[in-house]
Formats: C-alpha cells, structure tokens, sequence
C-alpha cells in the first residue's frame, strides 16, 4: 500500500480535464430525489425508501417514529456524510444566516458513528476520525428539506464536497466512497448508485463537478494525514465526555470543543 504522501500527490495529479472526460461519459443530473439526503430502509443500498412522499412535507420528531419517509424511523439506517471541520463552521454560518438563529457545532455534525461502542444505556463510547453530518429523528440530514415531492438543500451554496460531488468519487487509497458499491466506472471515476446517472451533462457542469472531485481528493487525504500525525492516544484520558474525534485540528470533544480546552 503506498504512503498517505504518495496518495496525496497522485490526487494533485489529476487532470481535471480527464476527470470531466469521465464524468460525461457516465451522465449525470440531479433529479432532487433526496435520495443522498436521507435515511434509508435496512433492505436498501442507501437514500429514500421507494414510498418516500407517502408523508411528504412531514417533519421528523425526537423519537423517530412520526412524519418519516416509511413511516417507521426506528427502523431506518441514517444518511452518513464526511465533513471537514471548516466545513462545520462554514454550514453553521450559512445555516445561522438563513435562519437567524444560532447554531453550534453540535446543530451541524455528530462524532461519525462507525467504531464508536455503545455503553449499556446505549450512550456512544470510544473514538473516531470524522465527522457526520447531523441528521435528525428520521435519519434524513438535518438540512434536507422536501416540497412538492423535490429535495432541497437549505444550506445549498454552503454545502460540503462530499454532497457537491456525490454520487461520484475517484478511485484512491486513503480517499472516501460513498456508501454502496460502485455502480459505473471510467478511468478513476467511480460512480455510486443515483438515478440521475446516465443523464446528458453540459461539459460546463462536467468541468466544475471534476474540480470539485478532485479538491475532495485533495482534502481526504490531507485531512487524512493531519489525524494521523496529530493523533494523541491519550487525549481520551483528558476529554470531558466519553467519545473523542480526532480530526486534522486535533482531539475534540462531541461537541467540537478542543479536548483539554487547547
């Protein structure tokens, strides 16, 4: 396996261009489905249930079972995407001006829940390396919002790589893949299971979303590279809560507090 440096530099050689080449090829347009959006159903490889809309415009409740797309939030795995934590406080600014409210880390993005233990009153334990995007009774990322039977992002302009990308990601080690296997490949663009793909795209479109793809190469691995030299295996003996996340600004607390207050 090559080093994290040497990933991270093929990633700065990619060719854009080649990227877009790909992109093209495969096809793709949104279709606002929310399928990337949202909790999913345990039979499904990921977004909305095929009955999603059944209770559109719904909202869901602390408990998870009211207002969720199959009525049964209990029952549904939650929508999973990696953010940065630049990306948290630029979703937290533009989350607070749309709303004029305030929101703190917590608003935005959860300990990513995969290695985390669960103690006896099911309270998460242990460490992680990322974080999630926050989501809400049903599962549903809590900046999904649905009209009409269309997804919209409420933080849209503001939203991370990993949604402005998705259902694309580049074929590298140490780089992110969205959840389900890869569905359509080109080069090293693999493209995950949407039903927007195989749709015209303009080569405008194609360019700006192989720029994008490539910057989240990018900044997989750099981030990858600054949890792995900044990693404190004793930041845990020091954290206020039970769980730590080490991102590439260092051990946090849940809520995105520096452990130890540094």
């Amino acid at each position: 396996m090559e080093s994290l440096e040497a990933e991270l530099a093929a990633a700065r050689d990619l060719d854009a261009a080649d990227l877009a080449d790909a992109i093209e090829s495969i096809g793709f347009e949104c279709t606002r489905c929310g399928g990337c959006c949202t909790g999913y159903a345990p039979d499904e490889p990921g977004g909305a249930p095929a009955e999603a809309g059944a209770n559109e415009g719904e909202q869901g409740t602390a408990d998870g079972d009211a207002g969720c797309h199959d009525g049964d939030g209990a029952d549904r795995e939650p929508h999973t995407a990696t953010v940065f934590p630049d990306e948290v406080r630029r979703v937290a600014d533009a989350a607070e001006e749309r709303s004029g409210e305030a929101y703190d880390w917590r608003d935005v993005a959860r300990p990513m829940p995969f290695g985390l233990d669960a103690d006896a009153g099911g309270e998460q334990t242990g460490e992680t390396f990322e974080w999630a995007l926050a989501t809400d009774g049903c599962g549903d990322c809590t900046f999904y919002e649905e009209s009409d039977g269309q997804g919209a992002c409420t933080v849209h302009d503001a939203r991370p790589l990993i949604c402005r990308t998705y259902p694309f990601s580049v074929a590298l080690e140490g780089t992110s893949q969205p959840m389900g296997e890869a569905v359509d490949e080109a080069g090293v663009v693999r493209a995950h299971e949407c039903e927007g793909l195989g749709r015209d795209i303009s080569r405008e479109d194609a360019e700006a979303l192989a720029e994008a793809l490539k910057e989240r190469a990018v900044r997989e691995l750099e981030e990858a590279i600054g949890v792995r030299d900044g990693y404190d295996p004793n930041a845990r003996e020091r954290a206020d809560g039970d769980v730590v996340v080490f991102d590439s600004e260092g051990p946090k607390e849940a809520d995105g507090r520096p452990v130890g207050g540094r």
